[in-house]
């Protein structure tokens, strides 16, 4: 399971820095925050466990409008072989941060 995260977090590492696992390493002005959530899709057979995913979300903060890191994470997710899907864009106002969110699925 680990190395399947550890993926995660590489590929992400090629788009900035500041990636925080759980929490945010660095709230600057653009920053990754991951984590695991929980099995995705799993395969079991005769009672045993043949294979399993491990699915997770990807929060990008930005206070940029059309930030090319948003695209620099999808881009970065396909090279690695990573499924994902973009989730919601939301702007907050309290914080004045655009919060991109994507699920992600390693095996």
């Amino acid at each position: 399971m680990l190395s399947k995260l550890e993926k995660v977090k590489e590929t992400l590492l090629t788009v900035t820095d500041n990636v925080g696992h759980y929490e945010a390493l660095s709230q600057t002005d653009k920053y990754i925050v991951w984590a695991e959530d929980g099995e995705g899709s799993s395969v079991e057979g005769d009672n045993y466990k043949l294979e399993q995913s491990i699915q997770g979300t990807i929060d990008y903060y930005t206070k940029s409008e059309d930030d090319p890191n948003a695209e620099g994470i999808q881009t970065a997710l396909k090279a690695s072989r990573i499924s994902f899907y973009l989730n919601s864009v939301q702007y907050e106002d309290e914080t004045q941060y655009i919060h991109y969110e994507w699920v992600f699925e390693v095996a």
